[in-house]
């Protein structure tokens, strides 16, 4: 506790046999003293579990918005995203995999404050700051504190997460957060205990919760994999709980795999299989389908579900046509688009800006 970067952390319970139960994520990781979880970041020292990357990240970035994937939050704005190490769950197609599988502590070699985070956000002329790279349910209270800096400012704050967190600190956290693009990995019970080492049922109570429960602005990503979870099937079952559970307004974004961490030897998503997702998800009634990773202009359009006209039109981030009002009307017909906008669309475009 001598370290300045480890903090005390609430939701978690001694057993009866003498270990400490963490109860941030089901997970549920029971700790002999000196221990650490499966995230790596939360440990048990002092007779507690504690945080031990408070106000440590891997680096820091300014991306658009669109690349969290939100195509419906603030579109064209600048986004300051950071990340820690670590994660809560073990999936062998990590596409960060050397931030969120990370167990160095080297990998955390920069230090800042909330406010420092805010202010470089504010510097840098960002709407919001994403927590993303690797998942913030592990360090949601350092991200709760940097969310609540940000809004001293008036920036909004992301959490790009699998979703993988209980009921009580997942209220406390949200709390905290304007967006969430929450990550769909699969949609069978399967691939996730065989895969990610989890569980499908906690993620979909989380999509559930955000959705009925918050006014958090929530998108989902799912990565379809060849020959893993991109069968027409698996798919439509998605859509059509999303369809059924959150709404048909929920933005749904497929995203192209590429071969990466223990998947090596999987081939890189193909672009018609992408193709092919987003016109199911049309077919079950999904109003705001996309794909990404890949060159789509199609996947990348968002039409007015009034008229029909194409609002938004994006090719790999950049905006090639915009015709939404301030308030998020389409300016051919009015009506309002689902989503959040409170001003002119911004012009970040598909820079990356490492800070």
């Amino acid at each position: 506790m001598d370290d300045p970067f480890t903090v005390a952390t609430e939701h978690w319970h001694r057993l009866d046999d003498g270990r400490i139960q963490c109860d941030v994520c089901p997970r549920a990781c029971r700790l002999h003293d000196g221990q650490r979880g499966l995230c790596f970041v939360r440990a048990r020292a002092d007779d507690q579990i504690v945080l031990t990357s408070y106000g440590r990240s891997s680096g820091f970035c300014v991306d658009p918005v669109e690349k969290k994937p939100l195509n419906h939050f603030l579109p064209g704005s600048a986004v300051l995203s950071f990340g820690t190490a670590g994660c809560n769950l073990a999936c062998k197609f990590c596409q960060n995999w050397d931030i969120s599988k990370s167990r160095e502590v080297d990998t955390l070699a920069r230090a800042a404050t909330p406010d420092a985070i805010a202010a470089a956000a504010d510097e840098l002329g960002c709407r919001s700051v994403a927590f993303t790279y690797n998942d913030p349910v592990i360090f949601w209270e350092y991200a709760a504190d940097v969310a609540d800096a940000c809004h001293d400012r008036g920036i909004k704050a992301i959490a790009v997460t699998a979703g993988y967190m209980c009921p009580a600190p997942r209220a406390a956290f949200y709390s905290h957060i304007d967006a969430a693009n929450v990550d769909v990995k699969a949609f069978t019970e399967d691939f996730y205990r065989r895969v990610c080492v989890g569980h499908l049922a906690d993620v979909l109570d989380t999509l559930v919760y955000l959705r009925q429960q918050t006014e958090v602005w929530v998108e989902i990503t799912t990565l379809l994999i060849p020959g893993r979870n991109d069968g027409d099937a698996e798919i439509a079952a998605e859509c059509a709980w999303i369809a059924e559970h959150l709404g048909t307004d929920v933005p749904l974004h497929f995203t192209a795999f590429h071969p990466d961490y223990k998947m090596r030897d999987t081939p890189p998503t193909p672009s018609a299989t992408l193709t092919r997702a987003r016109a199911i998800g049309q077919a079950a009634g999904l109003r705001f389908v996309y794909t990404g990773n890949v060159h789509d202009p199609a996947g990348g359009t968002t039409t007015c579900p009034g008229c029909g006209t194409a609002v938004v039109v994006r090719d790999w981030y950049a905006m090639r046509h915009y015709a939404l009002t301030d308030d998020g009307r389409c300016t051919a017909c009015g009506q309002r688009l689902p989503g959040v906008y409170d001003g002119p669309v911004g012009h970040w475009g598909r820079r990356r800006l490492p800070v």
